[in-house]
């Protein structure tokens, strides 16, 4: 069986959660079945540090994939040719994006729907190229592939398409994230913040991600903070809007933010072992890995309530009400001074790990695919 797979975010030193779930599937599943032939597209050259089996071969596709008028360009005009040519049983897109004219069976993983819901954290063009095309893939795709059951139905309601056609498979965690020695942890705080206890934000700065009420909620706990606790910022400021940028600078305390932008795994992971609690209080998220590697680095998690982020979590985080200012305050101040509710959620986030993995997530999106060979078989 010919598979292609739509690999355009699978840049080293450039993966995001998408790109990581893309990277971690296919070095399983590739080596799970040589006896298919995968085929990987990429719309520029693929990097010499991506190491597959030899069942797998590399194909560019340009252009590059920059802009929304080049996305229709290489998708809906490009691609279907390049299906034919390469004689595609299945074409699988861990990423969304997908293309309407093609008779060639397709399986598309859509991870949420924050262009949907937040429409104005993202530019113009991209959105109404979103919320154009996606529906129609979805409704195209053969079967659907999501990372929570929270997605599922939120995909189910919004596009209209059948619950018997989407399959969840949670996402897993980089290995290289686990616990660090003692002796790292004061290194790290020494090298970051002084020494000094700190909280940790990891994702993108947008305002899904609920970055200004963080922020104010930071402000109400340092005025009762007696630890000079401070706050590690780790993320690209890519989409710092005007409000995001007025509630920092009215901040009281915002000499106490340390701003790191984008990290490395290996440094993450010592910024995540040191660190006192992760806080990552996001209104939306169709899963929201820091929750994961928090856990496997053991470190406590405060998190929200809302959409997926509780599915993550289970009863290892601190869960609050991401509207709420006050909400998320009080949970920093809890965690700070109860040491006991730390360690206590520590160890439930090292039970509640054993339930995500990349192995278990790649053989269900493997799953997903002897399904759809299964239904062309019937027909």
């Amino acid at each position: 069986m010919n598979i292609v797979v739509n690999t355009q975010l699978l840049i080293p030193g450039r993966l995001d959660g998408i790109g990581w779930f893309t990277f971690e599937v296919l070095q399983r599943m590739t080596a799970s079945h040589p006896e298919h032939n995968f085929f990987l597209v990429f719309d520029r050259e693929p990097s010499k540090e991506l190491q597959f089996p030899e069942n797998t071969k590399f194909v560019v596709l340009p252009p590059k994939s920059r802009h929304p008028f080049l996305w229709f360009l290489r998708f809906e005009i490009l691609l279907p040719f390049l299906l034919k040519k390469l004689k595609a049983d299945i074409f699988l897109s861990p990423d969304g994006w997908m293309t309407s004219f093609t008779s060639v069976p397709c399986i598309d993983v859509i991870h949420d729907l924050n262009f949907v819901h937040f429409p104005k954290d993202i530019p113009f063009w991209t959105r109404n190229y979103y919320n154009i095309l996606f529906p129609r893939y979805a409704r195209k795709a053969r079967r659907i592939a999501t990372v929570s059951n929270f997605s599922k139905q939120d995909i189910e309601k919004t596009f209209k398409v059948s619950a018997e056609k989407v399959d969840v498979m949670h996402n897993g965690c980089n290995l290289q994230y686990k616990p660090v020695s003692e002796e790292m942890k004061i290194k790290t705080r020494e090298e970051f913040t002084g020494g000094n206890p700190y909280f940790i934000y990891v994702g993108a700065l947008i305002p899904r991600k609920n970055i200004a009420r963080m922020f104010q909620a930071f402000d109400i706990f340092k005025r009762k903070d007696t630890h000079n606790t401070k706050f590690i910022i780790v993320g690209e400021k890519k989409w710092w809007t005007r409000q995001i940028n007025d509630v920092y600078e009215g901040m009281e305390y915002k000499n106490d933010l340390i701003f790191l932008g984008r990290r490395n795994v290996e440094e993450l992971n010592r910024l995540y072992a040191a660190s006192q609690t992760l806080v990552f209080t996001a209104i939306f998220e169709g899963f929201g890995i820091p929750i994961l590697e928090a856990f496997h680095s053991e470190t406590a998690v405060i998190t929200s309530n809302v959409s997926s982020m509780p599915e993550v979590a289970g009863d290892a985080a601190l869960l609050t009400d991401p509207y709420d200012i006050k909400s998320i305050a009080g949970a920093m101040e809890k965690i700070s001074k109860d040491e006991a509710l730390r360690n206590s959620l520590i160890e439930k986030g090292k039970r509640r790990r054993e339930l995500f993995s990349w192995d278990k997530t790649a053989r269900l999106l493997w799953e997903t695919i002897d399904k759809t060979m299964q239904q062309i078989q019937k027909e």
